[in-house]
């Protein structure tokens, strides 16, 4: 990511972004995160790029600018907008119900309210459709959740890990199991974006690594992002942690022994299955910044981008059900097709401008387009999990005390 004007050209103040290498270095010389990195970029330009600590503490590996790491749900914008392209082209509606493309949605059960078992059901009312699944609100969940769909979703390891199964298996069992509300009528968060992945996958008769490859890897030269690591991407392939008891880090994973290795995976996860490094991922948040135009292509429409960034709630995402896991308070934030919706920074009490589109990662990653400030922030580390520190709150301060315009 290289500097071609200085911060103060583009409504930054140098003194200002420090602040963002001192925060990265705390947490790092605390041993709270392994390494991190933070890029902030306006009008196309880079702002601030920087990183720090360790991509492998225990060999002593530096993280560096091409570090790759596991971006867990931020897969789900790159899944939401690969379906979008298909509806552009008119192959299908948003309000078409789900077992138009997967019959094993047909007619599916919901949870009695106040369910004890995973028996007490009843018919839906409203057929699960594919504007319910880009947008949260088809009745499906995550283990991690509280209830006893997500009791029985980690019993049946319904949580689309890369060695769960092929895409095809894990949707048709899923559909197989109630879902957790009446569909349209709560957001709540959960595989829907896995879903969307097979969605992908049947209307364009390609399988998912192959449609995201020919839809954006390539034409944005994405050349690090992938569903798995080659042998020799492996030297920059990012440990994960999590905190023991005391706050030290513990091990999840390494590049050595990663399920994510080239042969090991066998489900593509629309949900949470993408490797990728900030340059690469930047390139997808910059198209998204441009209204769906990366250089003189033209990979979504404008509009169409438009209308994914725009609020699909009727309200703010605390009216619909807060999720319990969330790290910052959904009050004033909407979501849109894939990803979060700024509503009311002040009810959401975090910097930000209305109409900022993002979302992050289990590894405590996150990115935001702000449209308004025509700006693109970016932050990976690889901790586990996302809610242990209040990094995206912290961030969004950082990114906006910098500016000086």
């Amino acid at each position: 990511m290289e500097k071609t004007c200085t911060p103060e050209a583009l409504g930054f103040s140098s003194t200002r972004l420090d602040h963002i290498t001192d925060w990265m270095q705390r947490y790092v010389d605390a041993g709270k995160l392994p390494g991190a990195q933070t890029v902030v970029m306006r009008g196309g330009e880079v702002a601030y790029s920087g990183w720090t600590g360790f991509s492998d503490v225990e060999n002593k590996v530096r993280w560096q600018e091409d570090t790759i790491a596991r971006f867990y749900s931020m897969t789900k914008p790159v899944s939401s907008l690969a379906l979008m392209t298909l509806y552009e082209r008119g192959l299908f509606h948003l309000d078409d119900p789900i077992e138009t493309f997967i019959p094993a949605f047909k007619d599916m059960r919901v949870l009695r309210k106040n369910a004890q078992s995973i028996e007490d059901t009843e018919p839906c009312i409203t057929k699960p459709t594919v504007h319910h699944l880009l947008t949260h609100c088809s009745g499906l969940t995550y283990d991690f959740n509280l209830g006893v769909l997500e009791t029985l979703y980690g019993e049946e390891k319904m949580d689309f890990g890369p060695r769960r199964g092929t895409l095809e298996d894990q949707i048709d069992r899923l559909a197989q199991m109630p879902l957790k509300f009446e569909p349209g009528s709560r957001w709540n968060y959960g595989v829907s974006t896995d879903v969307v992945g097979r969605l992908v996958e049947i209307i364009s008769g390609q399988s998912l690594d192959q449609y995201f490859n020919d839809t954006f890897f390539e034409p944005l030269g994405m050349k690090d992002t992938a569903f798995d690591f080659r042998p020799e991407q492996q030297g920059r392939v990012a440990a994960s942690y999590t905190p023991n008891t005391d706050g030290s880090l513990k091990l999840v994973e390494n590049a050595s022994n990663s399920v994510y290795a080239k042969g090991n995976v066998q489900g593509l996860s629309g949900g949470g299955g993408l490797l990728s490094t900030a340059g690469d991922y930047l390139k997808f948040a910059d198209m998204i910044r441009r209204r769906g135009r990366f250089g003189d292509q033209q990979i979504l429409g404008t509009r169409t981008m438009d209308f994914i960034m725009q609020n699909h709630m009727p309200g703010d995402l605390a009216s619909m059900g807060q999720p319990v896991f969330s790290e910052v308070s959904f009050s004033g934030v909407g979501f849109g097709l894939g990803g979060w919706v700024m509503l009311d920074p002040t009810k959401a009490q975090m910097m930000g401008s209305p109409g900022d589109f993002g979302w992050g990662g289990m590894a405590s990653t996150v990115f935001w387009v702000d449209p308004l400030e025509d700006m693109v922030v970016l932050f990976l580390t690889q901790l586990l999990p996302s809610s242990y520190y209040p990094l995206r709150k912290e961030l969004r301060a950082l990114a906006y005390q910098a500016m000086i315009d």
